[in-house]
C-alpha cells in the first residue's frame, strides 16, 4: 500500500514540475524546420554504454534504443557517424550521400544535442566529417557499427565493435530519435497539460519500480530471517564474544555502500577462492539480479539486528528466567515472550531496513551492474537518466523516493502510537487496580513487600495462567 501511495502521488507532482521547466525550450524532444518534409521527435541522448560481458546481451560497446528508432548519431573523437532507417530514406526521399540532402537533418540534430547536453560536449563544438548510412552495419575509423542488434529479450542495441578489443572510442555519446511527417511533430510547448501528461507518463519506463520493490521485498525476508537470529543468539553469549559480534554485525551500517560493494565484488568475483569455486560450478553472481538482492541484504540487515538486538535486551531477564523456571524452552521464550513484547521496535526497524533497500545506490551498482529491467534499481534509474539528459524522468524517480520515504516514516509513527495505546489498554481498571493491591501487598517470606517479590508479578502470574492452560488443553 506504501508504495501505491508513492507512485500515485508522484505521478501527479512531477509532470506539472518537470513540464513547467521543459516548456521553455519546445526543441528538447522535438524539432522540425521550414522546407524540409521531415521532423525530429524523441529524440534522447545517451551520455554513456556498456561493454559488461552477460548473457544473452550482444557483445561489444552497446547503447539500448527504442524500438522505434529510425535516427542514430554515433559521435568519435574525429568524425560523427549518422544511420538513417532505410525505411525512413524511401519515405523522405533522402540520400546519404549528399551532403546537401542531409544537411538539414545535421541542423535538426544539432539543435536537439545541443538542448540534451547537460554541460557535455556537443555536436556544433567542432567541425567533424559526418559519415552517413542507411545499412544495418556500417565500418569506420577501425569500429564496427551495429544499429539493429538484438538481446536474448528482444531489447535493441546499437553495438559498436573493434578488433582491439576497446570499442569506447568509437561512439563518446550516442543520440537517437524518431524521424516523423513535419506535419505531425508537436513542439513541447504547443502541448495542453493533458496532452504532455499523457505523453510523459507514457515515456516512462516502469521497469526500475517493479526491480526495486521485488529486489527489497526479498532481502527484507532474508535480512529479517537473519537479523532477529542473530540478535537472539547474540544475546546467550558472553560480553567479549558479544562485543566481537556485534560489531561484525554493525559494520556494514557504517561503512561506504560502494565499499561495500567492493567487497562482495571481491569476494564473488575471480579474485577470491569463494568466487572461482562459484564460477566453475556454473554460478554467477556478480552483475545479476541475485547480487541486487545480496546488495539490498548487507545494507538492510543491520537496521534489523540492531533494533531487534535493543527490543530483546530491554525485556526484564527476570521475567525470561521465570519462564524457564516453568520449563519454557529457549525457542518457546522467543515466539512466545521476546517477539510479542518487541515486536513494535522490530516493526519500525523493519519498515527503516525496507526503506533502506529501496534506497540503495552505491553497493548495488558496484555489485549488480545497471542493467535495466534486470539491476536498474530507483536510485540507478535517477542517475542515470540524469546523466542521459532525462531530468524530468529523473526527478519522477526522485518525488517517488521522497513520497515513499514520507509515508514510510508516517507509518513508522502512527504504529508506534496505536502499539502504544494497545498496550495501555491491555488491562480493564479492574485489573489494574488489583495489579496495584498485589504489588503492594507481602507474604509470609518478606512482611514488608519487598521489591524482589514485587517484581514482575503480573508477568508471572500471566506465564503460570498461560501454561496450566497450556497443560489442560494437552
Amino acid at each position: 500500500m506504501l508504495v501505491a501511495c508513492a507512485l500515485t502521488f508522484a505521478l501527479c507532482w512531477v509532470p506539472g514540475f518537470a513540464f513547467a521547466g521543459d516548456a521553455e525550450d519546445g526543441a528538447q524532444v522535438a524539432a522540425t524546420a521550414h522546407g524540409l518534409s521531415y521532423g525530429i521527435e524523441g529524440f534522447e541522448r545517451l551520455a554513456k554504454g556498456t561493454a559488461r560481458a552477460m548473457e544473452g546481451q550482444p557483445e561489444g560497446y552497446r547503447f539500448p534504443v527504442d524500438e522505434d528508432v529510425d535516427l542514430v548519431v554515433a559521435p568519435a573523437a574525429d568524425r560523427v557517424v549518422v544511420w538513417i532507417s532505410p525505411k525512413a530514406v524511401e519515405k523522405y526521399g533522402l540520400d546519404p550521400q549528399d551532403n546537401e540532402c542531409v544537411s538539414g537533418l545535421k541542423a535538426l540534430v544539432c539543435e536537439l544535442d545541443s538542448a540534451n547536453c547537460m554541460g557535455g560536449a556537443q555536436l556544433g563544438d567542432v567541425d567533424l566529417p559526418w559519415y552517413v548510412t542507411a545499412e544495418t552495419t556500417f565500418d569506420a575509423g577501425g569500429y564496427t557499427y551495429g544499429f539493429d542488434e538484438r538481446g536474448a529479450d528482444g531489447d535493441r542495441y546499437v553495438v559498436i565493435a573493434s578488433a582491439s578489443g576497446d570499442a569506447k572510442g568509437g561512439a563518446r555519446w550516442l543520440d537517437s530519435a524518431q524521424m516523423v511527417e513535419a506535419s505531425s511533430v508537436v513542439l513541447r510547448n504547443e502541448q495542453g497539460p493533458l496532452t504532455s501528461l499523457a505523453s510523459f507518463l507514457g515515456g516512462i519506463d516502469y521497469r526500475p519500480f517493479w526491480v526495486s520493490i521485488k529486489t527489497s521485498g526479498l532481502a527484507l525476508l532474508i535480512a529479517f530471517a537473519l537479523g532477529l537470529f542473530a540478535a537472539w543468539k547474540t544475546m546467550g553469549t558472553s560480553s567479549r564474544i558479544k562485543g566481537l559480534l556485534d560489531s561484525v554485525f554493525t559494520i556494514p551500517m557504517v561503512l561506504p555502500p560502494t565499499v561495500c560493494g567492493f567487497l562482495l565484488l571481491m569476494l564473488f568475483g575471480r579474485s577470491t577462492g569463494v568466487g572461482q569455486w562459484l564460477i566453475a560450478h556454473g554460478i554467477s553472481i556478480v552483475f545479476t539480479w541475485p547480487a541486487a538482492v545480496i546488495s539490498a541484504v548487507v545494507v538492510s540487515f543491520p537496521l534489523v539486528y540492531r533494533t531487534a538486538l535493543g527490543a530483546f535486551e530491554s525485556l526484564d531477564t527476570q521475567m525470561l528466567d521465570a519462564a524457564r523456571t516453568l520449563g519454557w524452552s529457549e525457542r518457546r521464550i522467543f515466539t512466545k515472550l521476546m517477539m510479542p513484547l518487541g515486536w513494535p521496535s522490530i516493526a519500525a526497524g523493519t519498515v527503516l531496513a525496507f526503506a533502506r533497500a529501496m534506497g540503495e545506490f552505491g553497493c548495488t551498482l558496484f555489485f549488480a551492474g545497471n542493467y535495466a529491467g534486470i539491476t536498474q534499481t530507483i536510485p540507478i534509474a535517477i542517475y542515470f537518466e540524469w546523466m542521459g539528459g532525462n531530468t524530468s524522468v529523473a526527478l519522477f524517480w526522485v518525488a517517488v523516493v521522497i513520497v515513499f520515504s514520507f509515508l514510510v516514516i508516517l507509518f513508522i509513527n502512527m504504529y508506534t502510537a496505536h502499539s502504544q495505546k494497545y498496550r495501555e489498554r491491555g488491562l480493564s481498571r479492574v485489573e489494574r487496580k488489583q495489579a496495584k493491591e498485589l504489588a503492594g501487598r507481602g507474604d509470609s517470606l518478606d512482611p514488608a513487600g519487598g521489591d524482589a517479590l514485587r517484581i514482575d508479578r503480573e508477568a508471572l502470574a500471566e506465564l503460570m495462567r498461560d501454561d496450566t492452560v497450556a497443560k489442560g488443553g494437552r
